[in-house]
């Protein structure tokens, strides 16, 4: 919806809500502003029974009829006691559990927005509550990527985007997709959607999509198919079999996450080039996949093989020293 027609539809709620009578649709046309500049009266009719429809569908409890039985002509308001809301009230774990899911939101495109709305529940009196720093929950949304699909996904827009994959050369893909829904799993969010480069259901991780994702065509063009189970799609994805393995040179004492994935470890002695380091195998399906779970160590953890692995993840730290550059 275009800003414009967003602020008509804006001016036109405040109309009828501020009048306590009928009015009629050529007196709307008059008094709101937005329809002057419909170009004619049959414009202005398509145009107003288009915003009719819109606030029904909001909800928005919009009446029909006349101020006396000598009207010929229905006019419309909105009653306040219809549209104004209850008292906002919460149990207390009703509280906490809104309370933890709006301290989910650590990026910069959805922080702000969770903050603002727990700001206004305290104001109306919601007690919320309040973890340690370091026990509070967390989901990546990952910068413009979540809520460039999300808005797709909302409108059914087919999306396009850069994707990396687990290719040699770590460079982004262009993929083509019908978006069906978006999944968290474990603080990460994911987009189910089909592939129509692939013509395919297909598994993406937000946090390798490069870029801005870009949505292409009308509106209302993709539709999800009844009885899918994104949970289960990403599920799936997530439980991939490993079918290589990578090497890995890992502090003495550190990555203790990766140890215990290894299916093999060698001691600091028997690692040539000194101690103070330790060998370990550990079994992997995706080489972005196994990036992301290395990259988190820092300094502590070195992948030897394979190559294409290796390669991966050079790309990755090349683009976060440009970024911080």
């Amino acid at each position: 919806m275009s800003a414009r027609r967003t602020e008509r539809l804006l001016n036109l709620v405040i109309c009828l809500l501020a009048s306590r009578s009928f009015l009629t649709a050529e007196r709307i046309r008059e008094t709101v502003p937005g329809y002057d500049e419909t170009p004619s009266d049959e414009a202005f009719k398509r145009a107003f029974e288009r915003d009719k429809e819109d606030l029904r569908d909001l909800g928005i409890p919009l009446e029909t009829g006349t101020n006396s039985a000598f009207d010929d002509e229905p006019g419309y308001r909105i009653a306040r006691g219809d549209y104004a809301l209850p008292p906002l009230t919460f149990e207390p774990d009703e509280a906490a559990a809104v309370g933890l899911a709006a301290r989910m939101w650590t990026t910069a495109a959805m922080g702000a927005a969770a903050t603002r709305a727990l700001r206004k529940l305290e104001a109306a009196g919601a007690e919320m509550v309040a973890l340690p720093e370091g026990l509070q929950p967390r989901v990546e949304a990952t910068g413009v990527a979540f809520p460039a699909l999300a808005a797709a996904v909302h409108e059914g827009r087919v999306v396009t985007f850069d994707y990396r994959t687990g290719a040699s050369t770590g460079e982004p893909a262009r993929r083509t997709v019908e978006p069906w829904g978006l999944v968290v799993r474990r603080g990460r969010w994911y987009l189910v959607g089909h592939d129509r480069d692939r013509a395919d259901t297909r598994v993406f991780r937000l946090s390798r999509v490069a870029g801005t994702p870009r949505a292409v065509g009308p509106a209302g063009a993709v539709t999800r198919p009844a009885g899918l189970d994104l949970s289960g799609a990403v599920a799936s994805y997530d439980a991939q079999t490993p079918s290589a393995t990578a090497v890995l040179r890992v502090r003495t004492g550190r990555g203790l996450g990766l140890r215990r994935l290894a299916t093999d470890a060698s001691a600091g002695d028997s690692v040539p080039g000194g101690g103070g380091w330790d060998r370990i195998r550990i079994p992997y399906g995706d080489a972005e996949r196994l990036a992301d779970a290395i990259l988190p160590y820092g300094a502590d953890v070195v992948i030897e093989e394979p190559s294409d692995a290796v390669a991966v993840v050079v790309a990755r730290l090349r683009a976060l020293a440009e970024v911080g550059a």
